[in-house]
């Protein structure tokens, strides 16, 4: 027994040492930057290695296919089917043109219009365009994560090693970095506001907590290597105003609240995230509900429209979507944040999926296994932009504002604007779209028979 403590002794000097040297490097690349907001560009470099790693990658499977004469899965980012935006008048009015001898308009129903609706609902099941952006987005190239790829398969040995290597960086090293460094900014982050919130209300106060919220902000941002390039700068922002921005992911405050100061919006929650809630709220006035209260649209408005009113109080943050999408498309946007008539300050938020999906699939995951698949991804690839600001036009109605600017957020995005609400992630479609679409081919038949009996 005697004998292994000189071993016991070198084994404890060792680990002390190993944990002083890991400290020492955390506070010195990355603490200490989160503070004053610099980076030594560690993290570019390490996208840019990535990034040749995976072409390399990508190449000898598709060099490996060749040789064994295996079929690549390509996927198809534009739909399987090719679709062509016309009007439902326009389209009958061809089917009747090839089918039928008579004057365009001079039947009030042909029968091969139900051809039109057949079509549609045979496009729909093959490629839905609402549905599919529910799920993870399909990659073009590997990259060395399994679950993202479906040509997966013994391809050689090289390949296989550096997949399994890949393995023991992201589990035996990256995880457990980033847990620590979550679990740092986000002890400090209710330590902080915590103690920050017992200070007077004024300027010192203000300005110790946006610098206790970006830097804690920040450091959860290393926490996920996560690389972020924003654009636009001079369009952050300001104090009176909302926020709108594209919902992929609960990260996405993240994101934003590590380059801004923001007040938060949402429904009281218990556990961690309630402590969190509640401390936050002590050194910065965000605007939290309780559960009874987030139904009521009057109460939540008139809370918003007192907040936007007082322009010392910071800008709102909000997702108008309401659920998370996959990054490739923006959906309907609520229109209760474009009624209030407070100035939008509209910002975009793209994803590059190469190194890490963002998209939180709420149905398909909790949010602790989400959490895990994020922080075993290679990084958190984005860009950020910050639109010029909008207000609402006196012709406008609060729907139209908030279109508007969902258009210009896909615009910048490179996303798809669609106009379908992203509760079909968990609803039926509601009635009001099945009526549409039968009074547009009413409105068809109708408009017909009226220029008839005109002439």
């Amino acid at each position: 027994m005697f004998l292994l403590l000189p071993f016991d002794s070198l084994v404890v000097n060792l680990l002390g040492i190993s944990l002083t040297v890991l400290f020492t490097l955390l506070l010195v690349f990355i603490i200490v930057p989160a503070i004053f907001g610099v980076s030594f560009g560690i993290r570019r470099i390490y996208m840019k290695t990535l990034l040749k790693i995976f072409r390399w990658a990508t190449l000898r499977i598709e060099r490996g296919a060749k040789e064994k004469n295996h079929p690549l899965y390509k996927p198809y980012v534009n739909g399987i089917i090719a679709k062509e935006p016309t009007s439902l008048e326009e389209e009958i009015k061809e089917i009747r043109r090839s089918g039928s001898s008579k004057a365009l308009d001079a039947p009030e129903f042909e029968l091969s219009d139900i051809f039109y609706f057949c079509r549609k609902g045979i496009e729909t099941i093959m490629d839905d365009e609402v549905t599919k952006r529910f799920s993870a987005e399909e990659l073009e190239s590997w990259n060395l994560l399994s679950r993202t790829n479906y040509n997966f398969q013994y391809i050689s040995l090289r390949l296989t090693v550096l997949w399994g290597l890949g393995v023991l960086i992201r589990y035996c090293f990256l995880l457990p970095l980033r847990i620590a460094l979550a679990f740092t900014g986000i002890s400090l982050l209710v330590v902080g506001t915590s103690v920050v919130g017992y200070l007077p209300s004024g300027r010192w106060k203000e300005f110790l907590s946006k610098h206790v919220h970006l830097m804690c902000y920040r450091i959860c941002v290393r926490a996920l290597t996560a690389i972020i390039t924003y654009h636009d700068q001079e369009n952050r922002p300001q104090n009176g105003g909302i926020c709108v921005a594209n919902h992929t992911s609960p990260i996405d405050v993240i994101i934003l609240a590590s380059d801004g100061y923001y007040a938060m919006v949402g429904q009281i929650h218990g556990g961690l995230m309630g402590v969190i809630q509640r401390a936050v709220v002590k050194a910065c006035p965000h605007v939290w509900f309780e559960r009874s209260e987030v139904k009521d649209r009057h109460l939540v408005a008139k809370r918003l429209t007192e907040h936007v009113q007082d322009k010392s109080k910071l800008p709102i943050l909000i997702f108008p979507e309401g659920t998370c999408i996959n990054n490739t498309s923006v959906m309907m946007f609520k229109k209760g944040s474009f009624e209030i008539g407070a100035t939008v300050y509209p910002v975009a938020i793209k994803y590059d999926p190469q190194f890490g999906d963002a998209f939180w699939n709420s149905s398909k995951y909790g949010m602790v296994t989400y959490l895990l698949r994020m922080m075993t991804s290679w990084a958190i690839v984005c860009s950020v932009w910050y639109l010029p600001p909008m207000t609402r036009e006196p012709e406008e109605d609060a729907v139209q504002f908030a279109n508007r600017v969902k258009s210009a957020i896909a615009r910048q995005g490179g996303l798809v604007d669609l106009l379908w609400d992203g509760g079909l992630k968990r609803e039926k479609v509601k009635d009001a779209f099945k009526e549409e679409q039968q009074k547009l081919y009413s409105k068809t038949i109708v408009g017909n028979h009226k220029d008839r009996s005109r002439s």
